[in-house]
């Protein structure tokens, strides 16, 4: 299935009036940016880059589309010839999958005539804000979590696209694992499940599913133990998997006294090696609430796939130069109030301090001399329509997993606090001659 028809309808008639007025193939740079974080945010996270990518490479109008937009109008029946050929033959560069991005970051910069890069800008706002939304609520979990793991469990709390996306972005800025098995299939993210309470409502007794899930699965399984009275069923856990059980999961109650509890009962049991996971509506707050518990890891559902109360990133596409007429470079920005843009072709750099990031700059117009304490945040992505492989996939996810641990430990430790306050690091825009 191609994915020209995830777009709004104005895309089209831009390009079906632009066509008719001779400008659908003038030279364009748009840009992808945020006005401003969310007020409780010091960072966001870059997600949906690989994901992008692939979705623009099959961006086409076939029989079907084509067919659609004739037999309802929607643009011009040359335009409909015009949509038939249609692939994107031009650039983009971005700030890498998993980095960080701040008001003003430039993270995805599009090259190209009007008519190719206008048709992108439904779709890419789509990906980018929610994946980024998603990857900034988890980064602040996986922090809150001190080293602690996390499994993105919240496929049942969204849409099903959704959901597959949200385990990406999740595992991307530091979740180890999913419950969602089409990400594990598409994106070669760990997947982990065992039981729900109705498993254990299914049996006669409970020491009957215990025992039916030890005999499927081995005694390192996750015995869900809160389906009636927590003592009693962490007793029975034990007793049926012995002291080689691998973990007990709690998905109800006054957590930190719960798992106090439990930890001690455990212990008393002989099964000091058993971990204790919980599951119980989770968000960065409530985890890091449990620092001093003894849990050993957390399911997070909810929470993490709406973006602990940001669903979305807030990421504008904008067009900040063109071509004129005479072919000249001709910089463009809104001017309108609360949504002023600033144009020109942008070159960011966060700068380092023995490691630590202080600054990001956004040079306009021409890019910084060469200086070993500032570090390029744009990387090609696509050339003359081509994405780069390394990018795509379970490789590329792989590899945004990675850039993330990186650009992360470059924050001041200020960037972790879950208190509201300003951005981490300054963003200063730098306007060069053009």
């Amino acid at each position: 299935m191609g994915t020209a028809l995830l777009t709004d309808r104005y895309e089209l008639t831009m390009l079906d009036a632009a066509i008719g007025s001779g400008t659908h193939d003038r030279e364009c740079v748009f840009e992808v940016f945020t006005r401003r974080l969310p007020s409780s945010r010091r960072y966001g996270v870059v997600a949906g880059t690989g994901r992008l990518l692939s979705l623009i490479e099959e961006f086409r109008f076939g029989d079907a589309e084509l067919g659609w937009l004739r037999d309802n109008a929607v643009v011009r029946p040359e335009t409909v010839d015009w949509l038939a050929d249609y692939s994107f033959t031009g650039s983009i560069s971005g700030y890498r999958e998993g980095e960080l991005f701040f008001a003003g970051s430039p993270i995805l910069v599009i090259d190209g005539s009007f008519a190719e890069a206008v048709l992108l800008e439904t779709l890419t706002l789509s990906v980018l804000n929610y994946d980024s939304a998603v990857a900034s609520a988890a980064a602040r979990m996986v922090s809150a979590a001190s080293g602690r793991p996390l499994v993105e469990m919240g496929s049942r709390r969204t849409g099903e696209r959704s959901a597959v996306a949200a385990a990406r972005a999740a595992f991307i800025a530091g979740f180890i694992a999913t419950s969602n098995l089409e990400a594990g299939r598409s994106w070669g993210i760990p997947t982990m499940g065992t039981a729900a309470h109705s498993f254990t409502l299914l049996h006669d007794s409970e020491e009957a599913a215990f025992q039916a899930q030890v005999d499927a699965l081995g005694p390192a399984t996750t015995l869900l133990v809160d389906t009636n009275d927590i003592a009693s069923g962490v007793e029975l856990a034990v007793r049926v998997a012995g002291t080689a059980l691998g973990a007990v999961r709690i998905d109800s109650g006054d957590l930190p006294v719960q798992v106090a509890a439990v930890r001690a009962q455990l212990d008393s049991l002989g099964a000091t090696g058993t971990r204790i996971t919980v599951t119980n509506d989770l968000d960065e707050y409530t985890i890091a609430s449990l620092r001093a518990a003894p849990v050993d890891s957390y399911g997070v559902g909810t929470s993490l796939v709406t973006g602990s109360g940001h669903p979305a990133s807030g990421m504008v596409y904008k067009l900040v130069s063109h071509r004129d007429s005479a072919g000249n470079w001709v910089n463009v920005e809104k001017k309108s109030a609360g949504k002023a843009t600033v144009g020109g072709r942008k070159f960011p750099v966060r700068s380092l301090s023995n490691g630590v990031a202080v600054a990001e700059t956004i040079y306009v117009d021409s890019a910084p001399d060469a200086n070993s304490s500032e570090r390029t945040l744009l990387a090609d992505l696509v050339t003359a329509g081509t994405a780069d492989q390394r990018y795509i996939g379970a490789a590329g996810t792989a590899l945004a997993r990675i850039h993330h641990a990186s650009a992360i430990n470059e924050l001041p430790d200020d960037a972790f606090r879950l208190s509201r306050g300003e951005p981490v690091i300054p963003t200063d825009y730098r306007r060069g001659i053009t």
